[in-house]
């Protein structure tokens, strides 16, 4: 690319696109990094430079860029169409897909509904569950538990069973009501307890509060194990079997949303798979396809799929869709992630490179204003403060995520903050020398960043 094409785009894109989650008089006064190829586990910008991804491309990414199996897949269907409905017809590769998620996944789910974001999936379960109980005349259950500080998208819905005020709280006139749970953040305790003593007192709440308003709740909506967007949230071991035995007592259905969590994330394919745990739903989205095309699934148990059934007069019809629902593409892409995953078993690389990042993290916590360090699996969060002893957080005002984030692109990779919890979601085929070299970089930034303070 020659220099004047590159100024070209750079003018076009702070002319014309408007980023998301990104305040844009900011961006329009920095220089944006603008990718054109990728290879492996690194971006290669319109300059040339190489960045290791960090976070996956959003955490969406599994095996890398330019992966044989999912480049062959999509091309063999390009061969043989790119789109068709999935109202009123059906397609090879959706089916195909159907087939291989619920093999892959905890035994309770066995009916694949397909959308095209992790918002659209979690939007799904929940007209799913609401609609399931009037159908069978419980009328009174029109409400839904989830974690404060939860995040699943930015649909209506979705946002409804949000919990970031950062995010969500412009929307609150457009949201319906819900039952709040107090999310187990350890560090962060919202019960002022601390996790060296304490019982997991936060699930005897949680479960008094499902217990109690169990007349009315449809259901419940969580991620499993870790908290996403909360800034990498990990709960104590034995929270999630909690909340599901709850659930199960109080006949409330359980919605998992491993939209972030799922795909090997954890060190398991699914993150409820490490506590036994069979859902009601489980919404997947992000590395479905491996990174590679827009793609989600909303997973159904046998017994909800049957509420649904009855003549075309009964109207139990579930009235909803999108219009590229089951695309062609998209689960051709996705077959060919699950082809990646047996081929290089990606699951055993993943084993192999935990106490890798295990080790690594470790050394984050010397680092004078590191607060907490919170990792499972391939999912890390690094949180900044002005003072370890008092866990005072910095002055918002400094963005001192995003002064990390620019010192980690200077030495060569891609970061991306929440606030200020520097997030780590490597691809999962990172090896050993390329999740140390992210980890070193990391590591420097932060001190870099935080050196005059």
């Amino acid at each position: 690319m020659t220099p004047d094409e590159r100024d070209r785009l750079l003018e076009d894109d702070r002319r014309f696109v408007w980023h998301p989650f990104t305040q844009m008089k900011d961006w329009m006064d920095e220089k944006p990094l603008v990718v054109e190829r990728a290879e492996g586990v690194e971006l290669i910008d319109v300059d040339g430079n190489r960045y290791l991804d960090g976070v996956s491309s959003l955490w969406t990414n599994v095996h890398g860029h330019g992966v044989p199996e999912i480049d062959d897949a999509v091309r063999a269907q390009l061969d043989r169409v790119a789109h068709t409905t999935l109202l009123g017809l059906s397609n090879v590769p959706s089916i195909e897909l159907a087939r291989e998620l619920v093999t892959l996944s905890p035994s309770s789910l066995t009916r694949v509904f397909y959308s095209d974001s992790g918002s659209t999936a979690v939007e799904v379960a929940l007209k799913m569950a609401f609609q399931y109980h009037r159908q069978r005349g419980d009328t009174g259950r029109t409400r839904f538990a989830c974690l404060s500080d939860a995040y699943h998208g930015d649909t209506i819905g979705s946002v409804s069973v949000g919990g970031i005020d950062l995010f969500h709280s412009m929307y609150r006139p457009l949201l319906f009501e819900t039952v709040r749970i107090p999310s187990p953040f350890c560090y962060r305790c919202p019960l002022g307890l601390d996790r060296a003593s304490c019982v997991m007192e936060c699930a005897d709440e949680a479960e008094r509060i499902i217990s109690e308003n169990r007349e009315q709740l449809a259901a419940l909506v969580m991620e499993p194990l870790v908290q996403g967007a909360a800034g990498m949230v990990v709960h104590p071991e034995g929270f999630l079997r909690r909340i599901a035995a709850a659930c199960r007592a109080s006949d409330v259905l359980l919605i998992l949303d491993e939209v972030a969590t799922g795909f090997g994330r954890t060190g398991r394919m699914f993150a409820c798979d490490r506590e036994g745990i069979e859902p009601d739903f489980l919404a997947l989205a992000k590395g479905i396809t491996g990174g590679y095309l827009p793609l989600a699934a909303t997973l159904v148990s046998e017994e909800v799929f049957d509420g649904f059934l009855g003549s075309f007069e009964s109207h139990r019809t579930f009235f909803h869709g999108h219009t590229y629902t089951g695309n062609p593409l998209a689960c051709a892409a996705a077959l060919g992630s699950i082809e990646a995953f047996r081929r290089h078993r990606t699951l055993a690389h993943v084993a192999e490179m935990i106490p890798v990042m295990d080790s690594g993290m470790q050394a984050f916590r010397g680092l004078d204003h590191v607060g907490d360090v919170r990792n499972l699996g391939m999912m890390a969060g690094i949180e900044l403060v002005r003072d370890p002893a008092t866990r005072e957080p910095f002055d918002g005002g400094l963005r001192m995520g995003h002064r990390v984030v620019m010192e980690a692109r200077r030495r060569g990779a891609i970061l991306r903050p929440l606030g200020d919890v520097v997030i780590l979601m490597p691809p999962l085929a990172m090896d050993g020398e390329q999740l140390g070299r992210l980890l070193d970089i990391t590591r420097e930034s932060i001190t870099a960043a935080t050196e005059d303070l």
